[in-house]
């Protein structure tokens, strides 16, 4: 684990120690799950993926020439072996 230190509103601490208590779990596991949620569910950045994408370009060879227009029919050949 990474020591991080956050500052919270007066109200966000208070709640968060209310359920803290309730819950009988400690405070920076809620704050955990809580940043594991808001991970799983944000937008992806599009520029990002973009230069992902354009990255990996021309990077395989497949050793067929007609890949980009016959790669349905190689892909079901592939996965009917």
């Amino acid at each position: 684990m990474v020591r991080t230190q956050v500052q919270l509103t007066q109200e966000q601490a208070r709640l968060l120690k209310e359920v803290s208590r309730t819950s009988r779990e400690p405070m920076a596991a809620l704050i955990r799950k809580a940043v594991d949620q808001f991970l799983i569910t944000r937008k992806p950045d599009r520029s990002a993926l973009y230069r992902q994408a354009s990255a990996i370009i021309g990077k395989y060879e497949a050793g067929v020439h007609d890949i980009s227009m016959e790669h349905d029919r190689y892909l079901g050949e592939a996965f009917r072996s």
